[in-house]
């Protein structure tokens, strides 16, 4: 103790040329350093699942086609109808799978979309089960 003797008791230096540091800001010059930017990123996205997209056989393909008919029928009328259908992913193959419900607004059978009362756009050739709601 005989070496810092002569230093042991001095009062702590404050700057007078720049603010005192906060103890977040002073610990954040020591978090850690993330020398692969986006890995963490790229990771999640590659555990992340998709759905492949059903192949409907010729038989569900001609139920299809009949169900969809009662939806031609029925634009603009107040029937309600649930799709179930696949979106595809934007960043990698396969997608999901999921459910409308809603009236039939429109049906654009060149351009192959369904278009709901709220606006939402279905592919047509998307769609793998139609049902009416009672």
């Amino acid at each position: 103790m005989d070496k810092y003797e002569d230093i042991i008791n001095l009062p702590h230096h404050k700057s007078t040329k720049y603010p005192h540091m906060s103890m977040y800001d002073r610990a954040a010059q020591f978090s850690p350093f993330a020398a692969l930017v986006g890995h963490d990123e790229a990771i999640k996205e590659t555990a992340r699942l998709t759905d492949k997209k059903i192949e409907l056989s010729e038989y569900e393909k001609s139920v299809l086609d009949e169900k969809f008919q009662v939806v031609i029928e029925n634009i603009g009328t107040t029937k309600v109808f649930t799709f179930e259908y696949f979106v595809p992913d934007n960043k990698k193959e396969g997608g999901k799978y999921t459910t409308m419900t809603g009236c039939i607004k429109n049906v654009d059978t060149v351009n192959g979309v369904v278009t709901l009362k709220d606006y939402t756009a279905i592919n047509i050739n998307d769609i793998v089960d139609i049902n009416t709601n009672l």
